[in-house]
């Protein structure tokens, strides 16, 4: 495990669900100092009412300055240019990132200091900081969200990956194209808060959420953001030809949902908090992924595909390459006909053994079974040698037993 270091996170909200940055850093945190920088200049901002409140919040984060969450770890949310295509914007965020991380490593022990970047977009960080490891932790194919300017991310992402020591990635297919620009590039697959989802399983009946409990079994679940990759359409024609099914949706939307307001055994229930999950899968007989098979997706390594197995639910999924490891815990289906058989076949596997099956493929997939794989990693590789060519082993996907 990485130790005595004061390491330096680049990413997303502090404030956003639980994802593999936020289970990276609790961990390291507990021997290390982590600042954590709440970046959000990778996008330029819409004239949306989600959009409008985020910037609201972030200028309330900003204002109130640094605050110490989860003992070893400190937030800083900067007040960042949110205008990436602007050079100018870049170059003025660049420095107010590091004049804030320089003051915040000052309040800390004098120690060596590491940089993982969750970013793709912040090349320019990097010759400002004194890192003894520069970490690139790839987690998506940026350039495909929406709002992002693709070729300008790509550009800058490149940039990233080549002035980087490690770069880590988290699906076959980032590690695949990152490791043509970078030789020190590993496959780490996502891990799982085991514990916490597993207790769903014995989920006592007087905790049941009463927005679930009287919902019409079977229930067929759906945990994260509801964003444009997540397949609206075939929910609402998959429950118009099933209605003796119930869909349930969990999460803060960022699309329309229209589609979806009719439909009596579709029921949209906002988001809830993280430590509120498993008392939600208790209920599910079944878990979703239903994602549009697009660039961004082909990319992608689910985390709640081991959150629904941890619970011991059978997953219906769109075929993502990471998604087939685990058939057949999991049941691809990406057309309608395809996702209503899934569905029918799921169903028949919800036995107590089948359940315990499910859960044993992900008792040794913890977060911090990874973060012991990730420090390996990154303490393997000595001062400046991050952007030689050297040979190394990625971690794949360990193929369900059949």
């Amino acid at each position: 495990m990485i130790r005595n270091r004061n390491i330096v996170c680049i990413a997303s909200s502090w404030y956003a669900h639980p994802t593999s940055k936020h289970h990276v850093m609790r961990i390291l945190s507990q021997y290390n100092h982590v600042v954590w920088v709440n970046y959000h200049a990778s996008r330029r901002p819409t004239f949306s009412r989600n959009d409008a409140l985020a910037i609201c919040q972030r200028l309330r984060r900003s204002c109130a300055g640094p605050r110490r969450v989860d003992g070893g770890i400190n937030v800083l949310s900067p007040l960042v240019i949110p205008l990436p295509e602007s050079a100018a914007a870049r170059w003025l965020n660049v420095g107010i990132l590091a004049r804030q991380i320089r003051r915040a490593l000052q309040r800390l022990p004098q120690r060596p200091t590491q940089l993982w970047l969750f970013a793709p977009d912040v090349p320019g960080l990097i010759p400002r900081l004194d890192a003894e490891r520069v970490v690139y932790y790839c987690v998506d194919d940026f350039a495909a969200f929406s709002g992002y300017n693709a070729r300008l991310t790509e550009t800058l992402e490149a940039r990233t990956i080549a002035a980087s020591d490690v770069v880590i990635t988290t699906s076959q297919e980032l590690f695949d194209t990152r490791r043509r620009l970078h030789a020190n590039t590993h496959l780490v697959p996502h891990g799982v808060d085991f514990e916490h989802f597993a207790a769903a399983a014995d989920w006592p009946a007087d905790r049941i959420p009463a927005d679930i409990a009287r919902l019409p079994r079977p229930i067929f679940g759906y945990c994260g953001l509801i964003s444009d990759y997540v397949d609206l359409e075939l929910i609402a024609a998959a429950a118009r030809r099933r209605p003796d099914w119930s869909f349930v949706l969990i999460g803060d939307a960022t699309c329309p949902l229209e589609g979806l307001a009719r439909l009596p055994n579709v029921h949209v229930l906002g988001g809830r908090p993280y430590e509120a999950l498993p008392a939600y899968c208790s209920c599910f007989d079944v878990g979703l992924i239903p994602f549009h098979m697009n660039r961004l997706v082909r990319a992608v390594n689910p985390i709640k595909l081991r959150e629904y197995l941890a619970a011991g639910l059978p997953v219906v999924s769109a075929p993502m390459a990471a998604v087939m490891n685990y058939v057949p815990a999991v049941f691809p289906a990406q057309t309608l006909d395809e996702f209503l058989a899934a569905g029918s076949a799921a169903l028949q596997v919800c036995r107590p053994a089948e359940r315990t099956a499910r859960q044993d493929l992900m008792r040794r997939e913890s977060w911090r079974c990874r973060v012991e794989d990730l420090s390996r990693i990154v303490m393997g590789i000595g001062v400046g040698q991050g952007a030689a060519a050297r040979p190394h082993t990625p971690i794949r996907e360990p193929a369900t037993t059949r």
